[in-house]
């Protein structure tokens, strides 16, 4: 799967049946379900996980707790957009 069939697939009530959990977890993120998503990600103790872990915190407001998850992920605190951060998440995801 690619970014864009990613982003394509947000416009449908399920997400694509091949998604690893982590995709799933940006998929519902990136539907509006914050909940769900971070659901998933605290199943997954991998530093991806750990990378969408901090993103759905920075996104929720919690950057304490964000900044916890980006120690885990080995990942620097981000600082750019959301929007930004949740594609660069996906590409890494998709591309890994």
């Amino acid at each position: 799967m690619t970014i864009d069939e990613l982003r394509q697939s947000l416009t449908r009530a399920e997400p694509p049946s091949s998604s690893p959990p982590l995709v799933r977890a940006l998929w519902l993120d990136g539907r509006g379900d914050w909940s769900g998503a971070h659901g998933v990600a605290r199943e997954d103790e991998s530093p991806a996980g750990s990378w969408v872990h901090a993103y759905l915190h920075r996104k929720e407001g919690d950057n304490d707790n964000a900044a916890y998850w980006y120690r885990r992920a080995a990942k620097p605190p981000c600082t750019g957009d959301l929007a930004g951060e949740w594609e660069s998440i996906a590409r890494a995801l998709l591309e890994g």
